[in-house]
Parts: structure tokens; C-alpha cells; sequence
């Protein structure tokens, strides 16, 4: 993997992404973490409250223009946003986002499609974001409307990215030429699914403070609630059967995504530990947020330790060849979560 904009640069803006990105075998990492970087620039606008709302979303579009090859004034957009950005890895990613369009276009035919339709696919999640939410505090809390409309978000916003993911590996490995690839695509979505519903359920109270509302208003109004109820402890404390569906719901995902891991050949190392990393993580993430006793009023976001993920990360890597040690180190995370 060549490059700052593909090593440091990726690595300070992708978090623990970063960590499954760098095991990849060299031919994905290039079309893979493209496609990361420009999500991200992506999502950093939308996230640039200092910038008019209606300028956001013209400047995704601009972003989603340009992605799919059309002509469109990104660096334009960098002016725009990148002097607002907090941390200089995001200033950094949208002053550079013109290379990142580069390296695209220089794919191979066959890397460039697949990257652009995914990049098409996320960035319609983040104006679905802007355009579904209008307010930028509680002021203006709006919520998601139904599981339905729950299940299509963690799908634009992640769930597109385990078809992509799916597709790349064929291409570029042959061990993985007689994969069921519709069947395999399938899993994937859940794989995605799992992760932004983690995702979702750490983040409520965050998100709340943003005017964004994810857990469905028809579940709460079952409830006898409104998302402003989420507002007040108590509230959130009623909330709770909805929160633990959800965990529920996301624990099929993982559970899919686990199928997923499990069938990759053995010899593929590599794509193993790239995704059986994330799974580990995400679930050892959702059973801390299954024992808390009211995730939905914490002041600052639950998450796992560095030392715990680290542990993850080193006692994956000595049993990567073993479904069956992979199998019992998810089921024991698993058993610490009661829903």
C-alpha cells in the first residue's frame, strides 16, 4: 500500500478499520481503502455543522459526482469545508480528496466499477442523514420511523459494503473462485449490518444530542414514548425492551456474519482475520452495552478497552485456521449478552 494517503493518512482517520485494512493481501488494499477514504471525506462533510446544511448536501452531491466519474469541483469543496475541521487528519483527507479521485480513476476497470457503485450506495445513506434529520441539536430531534426504515439506513450506510467486500475477494483470490457468490453478497449485507447496528446502540445518547433519533418512533410510541422521552432517565430506562430487540436484532447479524467468516478457506489467513477482528470487537462491544444498566443516559460512549482489543486481536490471530476456536471464543462473548 503505497503512499501517505494510503498509510498514515488512512490510518488516522479509520480507526480500527485501519487494522483489518493493512492484514488485506496487497492487490485489495488499494480499491478497499479508496474506497474508506472517500466514504469518510464523504461523511466528514456531512458532519461540518459550521456549514449550511443546504451546502452540505450540494457538496455531497458534488462528492457523489465526482466518484462516479462525472465532472465535479472537489477542490472547491475542500476549500469550503476542510478549514472547519477540528482534527488535521479530516483537514488533511478533504484537501487531498482530488488525489483520492485520482487513484480511483486509475483502478483497474473492474475495481473502479465496484468501488463506485459502493461509494454511490454510502453516500446516499449520508444524504438520507441529512435530509431525514433537520435539526442539529434537541431542539430538533426527529426519529426514524419503523424497523423497516431502520433495517434500509444500516444498509445504505454499511450493509452495501459486504457485497463490495464479497466481490473484490473473488476477484482477486482465486482460492475463493467457487464461492456461492449471490449467497455469500447475502451474509455480507448482515456482516454490515451487525457492525452499524453497534453502532447505532452505542451511540443513542450522542446522537440524541444531534437530533437524530434511530431507534424507530412506531417501537417507542408501543411504548408509550417519544424519541424527546429518551431525553430524561427515566424515560430511557422504559426504552429498554425496544434497546434489547435491537440488541437482539443485531446479535442474527453477527451470527450471519460469523457464517460468513467461517466460510472463507482456511489458507485466506488474511480475509479471516480481516473480518473476524471487527466481529470480535463489535461484539465484545455489544455485550458491554447489554450490561450496562442504562446505555441510553451514559454521558460518554461505551467501548471496549485498547488492552481488551488488543486481547481479541492476538488470541484471533493464534486460532485464525480453527472454526472451531473462532466458533467458541464469539460463543463466549455471546453468553455475556442476555436479551
Amino acid at each position: 500500500m503505497s503512499g501517505d494517503l494510503l498509510g498514515n493518512l488512512l490510518r488516522q482517520v479509520s480507526r480500527s478499520f485501519y487494522l483489518s485494512l493493512a492484514i488485506l493481501p496487497n492487490a485489495l488494499r488499494e480499491p478497499i481503502g479508496l474506497a474508506y477514504l472517500l466514504a469518510r471525506a464523504a461523511d466528514t462533510i456531512t458532519d461540518t455543522e459550521l456549514v449550511a446544511r443546504k451546502d452540505r448536501l450540494a457538496h455531497l452531491e458534488t462528492v457523489r459526482r465526482a466518484c462516479g466519474g462525472e465532472p465535479a469541483d472537489v477542490a472547491g469543496v475542500a476549500r469550503a469545508c476542510a478549514p472547519h475541521q477540528n482534527r488535521a487528519a479530516e483537514r488533511r483527507l478533504l484537501e487531498r480528496l482530488p488525489e483520492a479521485l485520482a487513484r480511483l480513476d486509475a483502478l483497474t476497470p473492474a475495481d473502479r466499477h465496484e468501488v463506485r457503485a459502493v461509494l454511490a450506495t454510502l453516500t446516499s445513506g449520508m444524504i438520507f442523514d441529512l435530509t431525514r434529520f433537520p435539526g442539529e441539536d434537541e431542539t430538533g430531534l426527529a426519529a426514524i420511523e419503523t424497523l423497516e426504515e431502520l433495517d434500509h439506513y444500516t444498509y445504505m450506510v454499511a450493509g452495501c459494503v459486504g457485497p463490495f467486500w464479497t466481490v473484490l475477494h473473488v476477484t482477486h483470490r482465486k482460492r475463493l473462485g467457487d464461492w456461492a457468490l449471490r449467497e455469500m453478497s447475502e451474509e455480507g449485507v448482515s456482516f454490515g449490518k451487525a457492525l452499524q447496528l453497534t453502532n447505532v446502540l452505542r451511540d443513542v445518547p450522542g446522537d440524541l444530542a444531534r437530533g437524530r433519533c434511530y431507534l424507530p418512533a412506531r417501537e417507542l410510541a408501543a411504548l408509550g414514548l417519544g424519541p424527546r422521552d429518551l431525553l430524561d432517565p427515566a424515560g430511557a430506562v422504559r426504552a429498554l425492551p425496544l434497546y434489547r430487540r435491537l440488541i437482539g436484532l443485531a446479535l442474527e447479524h453477527y451470527n450471519v456474519g460469523w457464517d460468513y467468516t467461517l466460510a472463507i478457506p482456511r489458507l485466506e489467513w488474511r480475509m479471516r482475520l480481516a473480518c473476524a477482528w471487527p466481529l470480535l470487537i463489535g461484539l465484545a462491544t455489544l455485550a458491554e452495552l447489554a450490561a450496562h444498566p442504562n446505555p441510553l443516559s451514559v454521558r460518554t460512549p461505551i467501548k471496549i478497552s485498547r488492552g481488551a482489543v488488543r486481547t481479541l486481536l492476538a488470541q484471533s490471530t493464534l486460532t485464525v485456521g480453527s472454526n472451531r476456536a473462532l466458533t467458541a471464543h464469539a460463543a463466549r462473548l455471546r453468553a455475556r449478552i442476555a436479551v
